[in-house]
């Protein structure tokens, strides 16, 4: 009779809901455990197969409240939220052999969570902006940084008098950037670098904080860098980008004695002007110059020494008729004040015509430095450089010229004098991430104050001679 039973109750199982058969273990360690004492204690009659029906027809009525209580929490859901998880399509059995459901409706705090969570989605759907905002801040998988590393490695020398040959780590440039939302974003460049003492400095090159409202205006507020002529802007603090394995002279930077203002903290606004094939950009600067002071840090990135502010323009047009040409002029005024002269104008002008291409380079720029003091004569020091590069393959040769002379009575650097000399040099490509550059130089000096090889950051422009091997990487 024991077989006969076990066919029948699977026979009235599978005619019944499919849902029921979660809840089969339950029925069936019981039902055999009665089948068997039945069998040792009185024979079957009807009364045991009216109980057996009793008994389903009870899971089927407890089987049938649990499916009202979904639809009544399905309606309950705010219309348009996701499913919340898979017990929407299917019920889950948890290893005490209960639905995941009826586990939460036996436990009270269960419920409490749940109410908890839908009150949160339904204040999260009201609230779209705030509902975008927690998820950025849930999802660990996203991030508002980006991150770019660059860095550089050589090995160089000169036969500058107390020159020393040296292998150098170059700068380890963090280039951060954030898009904010689709019209604001954040940029710095965090540089750590190597002081003429042998000590590591971590320094915010650049901090930038932009808006974009279209292709006419963007507005950025911070510390970035100045719109002087081609160069100063194209190239920033990573040797990766450049050819050659310095930055031509003119274009160094403050702190490793260069001569121009290359920072600037204060506002630019920057766009296109319509113009139609022509390509014509404007960028506009104004905020704290170079610090009159030589002692001190040149970028006035608190406290400006004075309150007049210096102002930058540049226009520059890319015509669409010649792929690759750029070219353009700037103009830069500041008012300075040094020991000997209380007042100094300050006027740099600048004008350029490159032409970038994938294979070709051409590099030619040309500037006058232009400072006068009240009561005295005009000190005007031309500079200007020239590089051309061709790839072949991995391999891209390069020549530069580059020249400068200024007074030895210039009241804001007397100590540059007369500078000029080519460079030739060859950079290799072995990897994208990886480049290899090898850089002769050869420099007349005339007219220099106290140049020797440990106080002269630059060997390339401070020896007669110099070589440098150069790793440059990006990660």
């Amino acid at each position: 009779m024991f077989p006969y039973l076990i066919l029948l109750l699977r026979r009235v199982l599978l005619t019944r809901s499919p849902k029921i058969l979660v809840a089969s273990p339950f029925l069936l360690v019981p039902t055999i455990l009665f089948c068997q004492q039945s069998d040792v204690s009185t024979p079957t009659d009807p009364q045991t197969m009216q109980l057996l029906l009793e008994r389903i027809s009870q899971l089927e009525a407890s089987q049938k409240q649990m499916s009202e209580r979904l639809a009544q929490l399905e309606k309950a859901q705010p219309a348009g939220d996701p499913k919340p998880d898979a017990r929407n399509e299917k019920l889950a059995v948890d290893p005490t052999g209960r639905t995941t459901e009826a586990a939460a409706l036996l436990s009270p705090q269960a419920s409490s969570s749940k109410a908890i969570s839908s009150d949160s989605k339904e204040s999260a759907v009201a609230d779209p902006e705030r509902q975008d905002d927690m998820s950025e801040h849930m999802d660990v998988s996203k991030t508002l940084l980006n991150i770019r590393g660059f860095g550089d490695f050589g090995l160089y020398g000169g036969t500058q008098n107390g020159q020393t040959t040296s292998f150098s780590i170059g700068q380890i440039n963090l280039f951060i950037t954030s898009n904010l939302s689709e019209r604001f974003k954040f940029l710095t460049e965090l540089v750590f670098e190597v002081q003429q003492d042998n000590s590591f400095q971590a320094v915010p090159e650049r901090v930038l904080l932009e808006g974009s409202w279209n292709d006419y205006f963007k507005l950025a507020a911070g510390r970035y860098h100045t719109a002087i002529g081609y160069y100063n802007t194209a190239y920033h603090h990573a040797a990766w980008f450049q050819t050659a394995t310095e930055r031509p002279y003119v274009f160094e930077y403050e702190d490793e004695g260069g001569i121009l203002p290359i920072h600037i903290v204060g506002l630019e606004a920057s766009g296109q002007i319509p113009s139609g094939k022509l390509g014509l950009n404007y960028v506009a600067q104004v905020g704290n110059g170079r610090s009159s002071d030589p002692l001190v840090e040149p970028v006035q990135n608190y406290v400006d020494d004075n309150s007049r502010k210096a102002v930058n323009v540049e226009l520059f047009a890319r015509p669409d008729s010649i792929p690759g040409l750029q070219a353009g002029f700037s103009a830069y005024h500041d008012v300075l004040s040094t020991i000997t002269s209380p007042k100094i104008d300050e006027t740099i002008m600048d004008a350029y015509a490159v032409m970038i291409r994938s294979k070709f380079e051409w590099l030619n720029e040309a500037m006058m430095i232009r400072h006068a003091p009240t009561g005295q004569r005009v000190f005007e020091t031309p500079a200007f450089y020239s590089q051309i590069s061709r790839r072949f393959g991995m391999y891209r040769p390069y020549l530069r010229y580059q020249y400068i002379n200024a007074s030895s009575q210039e009241p804001v650097f007397p100590q540059v004098g007369l500078r000029t000399g080519p460079s030739v040099g060859i950079r290799f490509d072995p990897t994208a991430s990886v480049a290899l550059k090898l850089q002769y130089d050869h420099t007349l000096l005339r007219r220099q104050l106290g140049i020797n090889g440990q106080t002269c950051p630059q060997l390339q422009m401070c020896a007669p001679n110099a070589v440098g091997m150069q790793v440059d990487f990006k990660f």
